[in-house]
């Protein structure tokens, strides 16, 4: 006896995935004829094609998505690359599903860390068939960059790249800035320090614009930068070194970002001094860390779902029209005043 008797024509057997193949026998055509219904292509009369469709329905057969899109040279998957420790990344990220998912994308994510560089989070998205790349807060070398952009349509959030074809995301730094040294001047503060966030996203940016903040109040001489980065252990480091001379200590601190400023808390507290009484603290990006009720910090924000979806539709924008210039694309910033900023003791 033959191993398909018993078998139903056009019923996938127990066990199996349903094909296109039953699909075919269900409905008395080629498989060929069923492939053009679900590639949407000219042939199949409206009667077949719902003859098609219901047969699928029946059988519980889905089309091979991923197939089909590697058939038309397609994956219609962008890859994003992140910081694994940053938890503006994170914030980052969500904002990109929605948008991706709209533009009918998938999205792969590819992770930086200590023992992992950008160069190989970027080269394992190139090796799964990205058709377009967001690289949140990138190091990389400016001439890989341009480099990438040559080979794929590529949007950096939060830096910018000259000379490289591709489209930039960022918050307008120095607008940030400036809202958080004009608010700690109206407190009262005189001696602001802040924290450098060496070369993490922005922070040049930042630098710049708070010296150019205290000059323009007549505060010049009290400008002083402090060497860090933009993470906890940064923060900490600083406060230590503030509190080898509490004489001198400033009356109010602009940190890199939030990471940055809660780890500067962290120590000042432990330390007993209290936040804002005897010194304020500003951080920059408004995570979900700053916004939970016993950090309650201070800083800006700088609206990550809006960068995301820039970013998601400037890659798939490029992807339609590769040769258009590049976009530089600057979102507003905004202060939010939270409990670690007061007036300065007298």
């Amino acid at each position: 006896m033959s191993a398909e008797a018993g078998h139903e024509p056009g019923k996938a057997r127990r066990g199996r995935r349903p094909t296109m193949g039953d699909v075919a026998q269900r409905v008395g055509v080629s498989r060929a004829l069923v492939s053009l219904v679900f590639r949407n292509e000219r042939g199949p009369s409206e009667e077949t094609r719902q003859r098609v469709f219901a047969a699928a329905r029946e059988l519980g057969y889905r089309p091979d998505s991923a197939a089909q899109m590697l058939a038309r040279n397609r994956s219609k998957v962008l890859g994003v690359m992140f910081t694994i420790r940053n938890p503006f990344h994170a914030d980052l990220i969500e904002g990109v599903y929605p948008v991706a998912e709209e533009l009918g994308y998938d999205i792969l994510l590819s992770a930086t860390a200590p023992s992992r560089a950008e160069q190989s989070a970027v080269e394992a998205l190139l090796s799964h068939r990205c058709e377009g790349l967001v690289l949140l807060g990138p190091n990389l070398e400016p001439g890989y960059v341009q480099d990438l952009a040559a080979r794929i349509p590529t949007a950096v959030v939060g830096r910018r790249f000259s000379g490289a074809a591709v489209d930039a995301v960022h918050a307008a730094e120095a607008q940030g800035v400036r809202q958080i040294i004009d608010y700690l001047v109206e407190l009262g503060h005189r001696s602001i320090a802040h924290i450098d966030g060496g070369d993490g996203p922005g922070s040049a940016d930042r630098r710049r614009a708070y010296k150019a903040a205290l000059r323009r109040h007549g505060l010049a001489e009290h400008i002083s930068v402090i060497p860090g980065d933009q993470t906890e252990e940064s923060g900490a480091r600083a406060a230590r070194a503030l509190l080898a001379d509490r004489a001198s200590m400033p009356t109010a601190v602009f940190a890199g970002n939030d990471r940055c400023a809660v780890g500067f808390l962290d120590t000042v507290w432990r330390a007993g001094l209290e936040v804002p009484g005897d010194i304020s603290v500003v951080g920059f990006d408004d995570s979900p860390l700053a916004q939970l009720s016993h950090i309650d910090l201070t800083t800006v924000a700088q609206a990550p779902e809006r960068q995301a979806e820039l970013a998601v539709r400037a890659v798939v924008s490029r992807l339609d029209d590769p040769a258009r210039e590049p976009a530089h694309l600057v979102i507003q910033p905004k202060l939010v005043v939270r409990g670690t900023t007061g007036s300065p003791r007298a």
